[in-house]
């Protein structure tokens, strides 16, 4: 009878199926499973919908750098591109058009202090658009950066939980054979193993992220002052 048990008992231990482990996992261990799980799928949803916009917005204003340089006058630039923006550059050049049609009328007469002002206004205008462009791409990247961090230290917590329930079974039931305990410190090291899964994308990601808003970030600064010069031109000349 003894020997029909232990038999029965290694046979379940020796089924390692990821489905297995799972439903035979203490509560605890399972709750973190799913957790982790749920991270990362949600952490790649971001990475695919982050990675798409971005790469979009680094093409659409290399293009439209383009077409700023080799046009003849902003007013026909702008009357070209209609009046909706469609990326982070073109905000910022709308935002700037508002003031720069201005120039046209009223400034002939005014002081250099005025007109200073003047560009001092537009330039602020231009960096809380360029601010708010950021921080709308910014958005998900705070969840990168905590599953990042923080899975490792789940899925480290699901482990202990297991082996230590593994180790309770084992002064329970006086039975320290390895296919007794395996399937408890599998299911263990599994959530490890999902912990570092969720983790390591989203860290990698996110410096990926972080490099190329880096270099959006950039391209709007320079364009904001290229923006002022042509404007202070106008005003000054």
């Amino acid at each position: 009878m003894d020997e029909t048990i232990e038999k029965k008992v290694i046979e379940e231990a020796s089924d390692f199926s990821i489905l297995s482990m799972f439903l035979q996992a203490d509560i605890v261990v399972k709750i973190v499973i799913v957790i982790l799980i749920f991270s990362s799928i949600w952490s790649w949803a971001i990475i695919f919908s982050k990675y798409t916009s971005l790469k979009n917005i680094l093409i659409d204003s290399e293009d439209f750098e383009e077409n700023f340089y080799s046009s003849e006058t902003l007013s026909k630039l702008s009357k070209r591109l209609g009046s909706q923006p469609t990326h982070p550059m073109e905000s910022v050049f709308f935002s700037a058009m508002i003031y720069f049609e201005k120039i046209k009328t009223g400034f002939s007469n005014k002081n250099n202090e005025f007109k200073q002002k003047f560009c001092d206004n537009v330039k602020k205008e231009m960096e809380i658009v360029i601010n708010k462009e950021l921080s709308t791409l910014e958005k998900g990247l705070n969840f990168l950066a905590s599953v990042g961090s923080t899975a490792p230290f789940i899925g480290l917590f699901g482990t202990v939980w297991g082996i230590m329930n593994s180790f309770t079974a084992i002064g329970i039931s006086q039975n320290t054979s390895l296919a007794v305990v395996a399937p408890g410190i599998a299911e263990a090291l599994f959530a490890t193993a999902l912990g570092l899964v969720a983790a390591i994308p989203s860290v990698l990601f996110f410096n990926k992220f972080n490099s190329m808003l880096e270099d959006i970030s950039n391209k709007l600064d320079v364009f904001s002052e290229e923006i002022i010069l042509i404007i202070s031109k106008e005003i000054f000349r």
